[in-house]
């Protein structure tokens, strides 16, 4: 796999022993500036050692996240001939490429890290700074092979990069059976529970994150290898370990749902396990969201290139929205307008020094504080646009941060795990697979969440598995996690999973830009409706044809994994 060639792996053991400073979280010095065996004498040192998990192995995978997470579960809409969108994926992807190389590189950084802090720590690192690390890379990598099975299906597990490389075993490795993986990743997490710390500094993993983590894991492998119904004693190891995170944590959840997103809240509470981004001389380091998502003009930097990249149809009918309304927004649910841009939406916290963003499609030119002007291009077929992961204009992000960003460099945080999802976690795996429950924990779980944005929401008595699936892709739309709610379903009911997907739509209106610029009536604006057969879904991603190259026993059958060699 491309991840265990020779130039990755000193990536992997070489250069993460010194690339970030002990000025701050994220701060990086000259990658040559340390050797890993002078490297691991602090404390400092070793915490400095896990940092770079926290962005840079993840930057490549940051395209295929949203495209993979959103596009193929109809969240996000890139046109009806979209690869992911209509699912007609390809092994020569780039974006599946970029995916799986990531992927691939984390698992291989968490492994140099837990080998180096065992052999290399010196003696004046404490117990508690090795057993802190090694509890970080271990749930760093738990997520990345938790993303992994999601996509792939059967992968290898590779518990030992240095030893498949000085094996010559690259180039031969089998991919190993789901359920192992999954055994893996729930050894990796109990593991890395034992070494974390209850509280750790913000911003960082600790044990609740790996307990959070934990659940999710529980819930999705459930399913698996069942027909109709799940496992109950995963289910109830999802909602043990979810209720442990609600009620030992100390976290809640943030008052205001778009207050998640701004870089002034980076290290919120609600955010278990994120992405830390940093703008930065160390490219990969950032986030690059904006710029694929927002629409042209919306920095100064030029570079933002999402102007025809909307949020589907169909999710705006789950919102209770029609972009067929010019001024009439529905802003019952506070999510809607804090994860789509529609005609009107006017948004305070971007453009601060211009009075605020509001979305229109007259598109007139803006001018910036330096003089220069930049015209907003609008062109959305479905007449919505992307605001999870934006930041706004370069004074929003010296507000946010206290530094300026740069051309495709924002620092705004990535979240992977949030509090409310475990809420959610916890209400799925106490209804189980019952038609309904009116257990009180798992209601209060579930109006908790649907509370803090509907507007004078009545909370409910019973829910359905379809109110809580609904309400976790509103509640998560945009934060690349839809898709693998349709994998886990899928692993125990295949038919309803695909059903689902092939009733959504996925088509665009006809006219928009001219009745939106008042040339057209509403009466010229008609769908163009589009729904992905179901004969197309597949819920295996295809392997990169790079991998596939480099291992040509990828397409082998499965094997099964041997546990007794990795130590726990």
């Amino acid at each position: 796999m491309k991840i265990l060639n020779i130039r990755n792996l000193a990536i992997a053991t070489v250069l993460l022993a010194g690339m970030v400073s002990c000025k701050t979280f994220l701060n990086r010095p000259a990658e040559d500036s340390y050797t890993i065996d002078g490297f691991y004498q602090t404390d400092a040192q070793c915490f400095q050692s896990v940092n770079p998990i926290y962005n840079s192995p993840w930057y490549d995978f940051q395209r295929g996240f949203m495209k993979i997470g959103e596009a193929l579960s109809g969240n996000l809409y890139y046109g009806t001939d979209d690869a992911y969108q209509s699912f007609v994926l390809k092994s020569s992807d780039q974006p599946l490429r970029d995916a799986s190389a990531s992927l691939w590189s984390v698992n291989a950084y968490c492994n140099g890290i837990v080998d180096n802090i065992n052999l290399k720590a010196g003696p004046a690192v404490t117990l508690a700074a090795k057993n802190t690390v090694k509890g970080e890379a271990m749930t760093w990598k738990a997520m990345a092979y938790f993303y992994l099975v999601r996509c792939f299906g059967a992968v290898p597990i590779i518990h030992n990069n240095a030893e498949v490389i000085s094996s010559n075993q690259s180039n031969f490795l089998k991919r190993n059976n789901i359920a192992d993986v999954y055994t893996y990743i729930v050894k990796t997490l109990e593991k890395a529970i034992e070494f974390l710390p209850e509280h750790n500094q913000p911003g960082r993993i600790d044990k609740y994150s790996a307990y959070g983590l934990l659940a999710k894991v529980y819930l999705a492998k459930s399913g698996y290898g069942s027909s109709g119904t799940r496992n109950a004693g995963d289910l109830a190891k999802a909602a043990e370990y979810a209720k442990k995170v609600i009620d030992q944590s100390g976290r809640s959840l943030m008052p205001v749902f778009s207050d998640l997103f701004r870089l002034k809240n980076n290290l919120n509470q609600e955010s278990l396990i994120s992405w830390q981004w940093t703008v930065s001389t160390h490219w990969t380091s950032q986030n690059t969201e904006q710029s694929d998502l927002a629409i042209a003009g919306f920095s100064e930097f030029a570079d933002t290139w999402g102007t025809w990249t909307g949020l589907t149809i169909d999710l705006q009918n789950a919102f209770g929205e029609d972009a067929r309304k010019k001024t009439e927004r529905n802003n019952d649910d506070a999510r809607r307008k804090a994860t789509m841009m529609m005609m009107s939406d006017h948004y305070e916290y971007f453009w601060v020094d211009k009075g605020g963003f509001t979305y229109d499609w007259n598109g007139a030119k803006v001018t910036h504080p330096d003089g220069s002007s930049t015209q907003l291009t609008y062109g959305s077929s479905t007449g919505s646009n992307c605001v999870k992961h934006l930041v706004g204009d370069n004074n929003d992000h010296i507000l946010g941060s206290g530094v300026g960003m740069a051309r495709m460099q924002t620092s705004l945080s990535t979240h992977l795990l949030r509090l409310a999802d475990v809420y959610l976690i916890y209400a799925e795996a106490i209804l189980g697979d019952g038609a309904s429950t009116a257990d009180a924990t798992a209601l209060s779980a579930f109006n908790t969440v649907r509370g803090r944005s509907v507007k004078n929401y009545v909370p409910k008595t019973s829910i359905t598995f379809d109110d809580i699936f609904k309400e976790r892709r509103l509640e998560l739309a945009g934060e690349g996690d839809f898709w693998y709610d349709f994998v886990r379903l899928s692993y125990y009911k295949p038919d309803d999973a695909k059903a689902r997907l092939s009733a959504q739509e996925r088509g665009y209106w006809n006219n928009l830009d001219g009745y939106y610029k008042g040339t057209n009536l509403a009466s010229d604006v008609t769908l163009g409706s589009w729904k992905v057969p179901a004969s197309n879904i597949s819920f295996e991603i295809p392997f990169p044809d790079t991998d596939l190259a480099m291992n040509p026993h990828l397409t082998d059958a499965p094997v099964p994994f041997d546990f007794g060699s990795i130590g726990y």
